[in-house]
Parts: C-alpha cells; structure tokens; sequence
C-alpha cells in the first residue's frame, strides 16, 4: 500500500501523456496525409522544344488554380492518330517527362499532359485526392471541347499514382479508347499496409485515411479494355497489387483487360527494362483500341 501511495498520479500521468501523444499522432496524420503522398516539385527544367517537338504550352481554368499542361500534337504526316492523356506520378512534372513523350510522339501519338495544381507551373491549393481528378478532367475537356478530338482515339495513360487518376477519369469517359496504368496501386489504404506495417496495426488507419485513391473497389466499374504493366521488381508498389486489379477484373467478367509483368523492372524503369515487350505491348494496345 505504501508503494502504491508513494506512486500517487504518476501512472495516470504517463497514462495521459501517452494517450495525449497517439491522439497527437493519429491527429497529424489526418491533418497532414496529403503531404506523405504529394511531392510537388515546382521548378520546370526541360520542354518539349529540346527534343525538337512542337507543342502548345496550356493554362486551363480549374477550381481555383489553374493547371499548366502541354499539347504535343502527332506527327503531321498522321492524320487521325490516337491521342494520349498522361497522369504522372506524385513525385514528378512535365518535365521529368520530355523523354516518355518523345517516346509516344515517335510512335506516331498526340501528347496531352498537365501538372497537378501546386505541381511545376500549375497555380492553386496543396494537391488533394480530389483536386487531381479534377485536374486530370480539365485534360480531357480540353481534348473533347478545344482540339475536337473524338473519345475513341484518346488513351487515357497513368504511371504509379498517375494510374488511380487516370482509372478515375477512365470510369468517368467511358467513351474513351482504353486504359493504361502503369506500376500502379490498388489503394492507399493497402499501400499504408505495405510501407508502414507497424502504423497501420497501431493507428485506425481506416478513419484517419480521407485519401482512398481505392482503385481496387473502382475497377470493377471501368467499362473499357485496361492494360496494366509491372515491374517484378518493384520494391515501392509490388507488382502483386497489379495482379489484384487485373483479378478484380476477371472476376467482373472484363475479357479486355491483360497483365503484363517486366521481369526485373522496378517502379521508375520500366521503359528500359522492359525493351520491346514494354514497347510492343503498349503500341498493340493503344493501335488495337482506335474507333
């Protein structure tokens, strides 16, 4: 008894004082989840001109921001050919990209890309879960409304968190020709599993989490052929949430859909390792969709 008297408040003290500092935890993480998953860099190096492609450089109207994108049209000699509206990931801008979309132009495709608000020259609010979509659509609007280009000659392509933008804005156009995610996720819910296992038993993940990006859930309403591509390799998206997508679409009944795996090809070098299975394996798709 005396021990327990000498104890007095302190064990309600540290009791406190470890609830105070998890409910501080699990509020920051709610209050500030948006800037573990976006990495906007702002500064813009390289443009299209310095691989000698013309473009249009585009400030569209979007909530309040604008976001800054570019027009690579297709070769002169290409009369109606297919289109490619670009989601990059969360770490990247336009012109982290010059060399992939001189990539697509050489294969014969237009080029539409913009950067998310808050990312390269794009104006408006810290980048959000639904700010991107709206960003993304503000892409394809621009396609449909300005250019006059048909849905059906528009690929819609997304590489990591690029591909949860671009299945969302596919759900949305089911007009468009196809879709293409590349090393991409099935949701950020099971991404907190994989990357923080400790945090995710030891938080309620689930109420904290406002940004789903819940692709796994989605793709049983995507409506037109997908191709999704992955690095067996990669150590920051395992290539099996890729064969989780593509299950989910088996199991919707989706005949269009088809996996295909680089082996050893990571997150970022898929266009590299992948060599003409990559290359043969997009062009057949995107050829193959054109109405």
């Amino acid at each position: 008894m005396e021990y327990f008297r000498y104890l007095g408040w302190r064990p309600v003290a540290v009791l406190a004082a470890v609830l105070g500092a998890y409910l501080l935890a699990c509020l920051g993480l709610w209050r500030f989840q948006t800037k573990m998953i976006f990495f906007p860099p702002q500064s813009v190096g390289a443009a299209p001109t310095d691989v000698g492609l013309s473009y249009e450089d585009l400030y569209l109207p979007v909530g309040d921001g604008q976001v800054h994108g570019w027009w690579i049209p297709a070769p002169a000699a290409i009369t109606k050919a297919p289109v490619i509206i670009y989601a990059h990931g969360n770490a990247s801008n336009l012109s982290d990209l010059v060399s992939r979309f001189q990539q697509f132009h050489d294969w014969g495709y237009a080029v539409m890309a913009v950067d998310y608000r808050g990312y390269g020259k794009s104006s408006g609010p810290f980048p959000n879960e639904q700010q991107v979509y709206e960003d993304i659509e503000a892409a394809w609007q621009y396609l449909i409304r300005q250019q006059e280009i048909a849905p059906g000659r528009i690929v819609i392509y997304g590489q990591s968190i690029g591909g949860a933008i671009a299945l969302n804005l596919a759900i949305d156009q089911p007009e468009a020709a196809g879709l293409i995610m590349e090393s991409s996720f099935t949701s950020m819910r099971e991404m907190v599993d994989h990357r923080f296992p400790l945090l995710a038993k030891a938080m309620p993940i689930d109420s904290i989490l406002t940004q789903q990006f819940n692709s796994v859930e989605k793709m049983r309403s995507l409506q037109i052929p997908l191709l999704l591509i992955h690095g067996t390799d990669d150590d920051i998206v395992p290539v099996t949430m890729s064969q989780q997508l593509y299950g989910e679409t088996i199991v919707a009944g989706k005949t269009s859909s088809r996996l295909i795996m680089i082996d050893e090809g990571d997150h970022n070098n898929l266009p590299t390792a992948g060599g003409d299975t990559y290359v043969g394996s997009i062009q057949a798709f995107v050829e193959s969709q054109q109405r």
